[in-house]
């Protein structure tokens, strides 16, 4: 349902999204006011702590500690937000989890763990309304009321994340916060932190100082897609130092959200071998010339497959697993062009040494490597479809980015799988087919497109689904210079994405989109609060449009189709998954 009952039996809309899985309206309402106290139960302190630092400061109310007639002291005079970890709730909606239920007394918030508390308290945010998205009062003696509710709740997936691009350009660490608690706001608890590419390498490796002194900036930028005759002639760049992510880090796991860090290899190298030319295949070509590159596209300038270089990364990587917790841990894999291990003596008598039937199972070899040695240390390798190609390594994850394809494979051969294919879920994808759209990039994709992206391929059976861990949408950002380009690709779309990353919706030609969009009028009045530049439904504003950048728009429909088939037009067991679609990772 997507209204509740206010105190004088008003009918309104809250809007919710993502959509709970069950949400019963009831008469009445909860006012909050100076005397409501904040009744936290074991597990649920820093959930207590975030709604007084969010809604405490958007309403002024204190929200101070308190206990109720719970079996612990008298009620209180101004009602009570009672705070909960229930087994029973854990038992019946997983750890994540929530009930809440909301009356004229208070409201009751019961998490199957602490992170089902915390998306309880998201939820309970949006009952507020918009106002409580603000960072503080609006007008002296505002009410504040919850509307009686009983709400019963928990995601569809593990694995519910965005993918953002810091390595095109860069975005300050106040900026990567600023996106965790839009991601929190969401109830996604996944950034995947793509931090080095051959555009840039933005983290910290004190061992190896260089990848960040000479590595973190290039001299110029394309502006618009690489076929534009543009420059923008600054440098730029970036990184984060080690206390820098350390913080990221943290602040991420005070919203139960894990980061999971991308060190790109072997291809996406070109800004580390700038800094450490014995890196590149330096029997090919003069890799003391490089630079981090200052355009876009599929570069041809890969790492060589010596020991120097997997010594090298075990060295970073040393480093990413003291400042990432996480279990995962993505290094690229993708597109890798093999020019330079056919053209190099050294290549070729490496596959000869490691016998190998070619470059393909090089790569294949490359990524085992890191297979292992992360496997060693108690940690999972994820990456880009193409470690497919050569091999599956034993313990790795894919992400399924080029459609459903790999995403199918990888399932059907007993791996986990991640669901981001670029024909619904890449947000630097246009928005709709209008001349205002700027830098126009790929395949119309709207705000219905991916409210109807399906994550799970009904090719798979019940057991192969299984290994469908989730879905994220993907955030490249060549043609995102700000936080502005950003906030206007990213929403409302991921609002819509949210929704099918965690509720339970039916498939997608039987999904209400009348109803979504009804509720994102409410979600729009959150996004205003929370100074979120989105797009308007209406179209761009002027100073969102980018007139005389050069964009690659994609015309049509081409669909998705099950490995074997994908250049098989109409081919049996093809699959649109419910949007357009495209095979390009990269603007090119």
């Amino acid at each position: 349902m997507d209204d509740a009952v206010t105190a004088d039996g008003a009918r309104t809309e809250t809007g919710l999204i993502p959509q709970p899985r069950d949400t019963r309206p009831e008469d009445g309402a909860f006012l909050l006011g100076p005397e409501t106290v904040l009744d936290a139960g074991p597990g649920t302190e820093a959930t207590a702590a975030w709604l007084r630092g969010t809604v405490g400061a958007a309403t002024g109310l204190p929200l101070p500690p308190g206990t109720t007639g719970n079996g612990s002291g008298a009620d209180a005079p101004g009602g009570a937000v009672r705070l909960r970890v229930d087994p029973e709730t854990a038992d019946a909606l997983g750890p994540e989890g929530y009930r809440l239920t909301a009356d004229s007394s208070g409201v009751t918030l019961l998490g199957g763990g602490a992170a089902g508390a915390f998306w309880g308290a998201q939820t309970l945010r949006q009952l507020l309304g918009p106002d409580a998205y603000r960072r503080a009062p609006l007008r002296p003696g505002q009410r504040w009321s919850v509307p009686a509710v009983r709400i019963e709740d928990a995601p569809r997936f593990a694995w519910r994340g965005m993918m953002l691009d810091v390595a095109r350009h860069f975005l300050p660490k106040d900026g990567v916060l600023r996106y965790l608690d839009l991601l929190a706001a969401h109830k996604l608890n996944v950034l995947h932190f793509h931090l080095t590419d051959d555009q840039g390498w933005r983290i910290e490796i004190r061992r190896h100082p260089r990848l960040t002194e000479a590595g973190a900036w290039r001299e110029r930028t394309k502006l618009g897609h690489r076929a534009s005759p543009l420059w923008d002639d600054r440098p730029h760049g970036g990184h984060y130092t080690q206390d820098d992510l350390r913080e990221i880090v943290a602040y991420a796991a005070a919203r139960h959200i894990t980061v999971v860090p991308e060190i790109d290899i072997p291809g996406h190298s070109q800004a580390a071998i700038a800094a450490y030319p014995e890196l590149g295949n330096t029997d090919v070509i003069d890799t003391g010339a490089l630079k981090p590159w200052d355009t876009w596209g599929v570069n041809p300038n890969i790492l060589a497959p010596s020991d120097t270089t997997l010594r090298f990364y075990e060295e970073v990587l040393e480093e990413v697993l003291d400042l990432f917790p996480s279990r995962f841990v993505h290094i690229g894999g993708d597109e890798c062009p093999k020019d330079q291990w056919r053209a190099s003596p050294y290549a070729q008598s490496r596959i000869k040494e490691l016998g190998l039937a070619g470059e393909d199972e090089l790569q294949s070899w490359f990524i085992r490597h890191f297979d292992r040695w992360l496997a060693d240390r108690g940690r999972r390798l994820i990456g880009w479809d193409e470690i497919l190609e050569g091999g599956l390594a034993p313990g790795a994850a894919v992400s399924s980015w080029r459609g459903y394809a790999g995403g199918i494979a990888a399932a059907r051969a007993g791996h986990d799988v991640v669901m981001c294919p670029e024909q619904q879920v890449y947000l630097d994808h246009r928005q709709d087919g209008g001349a205002d759209e700027p830098v126009p990039i790929g395949y119309v994709r709207t705000l219905e497109d991916v409210y109807r992206f399906e994550p799970v391929p009904p090719q798979l059976t019940s057991d192969q689904a299984a290994h469908v861990l989730g879905t994220q949408a993907n955030v490249w950002t060549e043609v995102m210079e700000n936080q502005q380009r950003l906030d206007y690709q990213i929403f409302p779309r991921l609002a819509a994405f949210a929704e099918v990353a965690w509720s339970h919706l039916p498939p997608p030609e039987e999904r209400d989109h009348a109803g979504f969009t009804r509720r994102m009028d409410a979600h729009y009045h959150r996004l205003d609060a929370l100074g979120v530049d989105y797009r308007p439904p209406g179209g761009p504003f002027p100073w969102q449009r980018r007139p005389g950048l050069l964009g690659r728009p994609i015309e049509g429909s081409p669909q998705t189709c099950e490995p074997g088939r994908m250049r098989a037009a109409g081919a049996a067991g093809c699959w649109d998954g419910g949007s357009r679609g495209t095979h390009s990772r990269q603007p090119r």
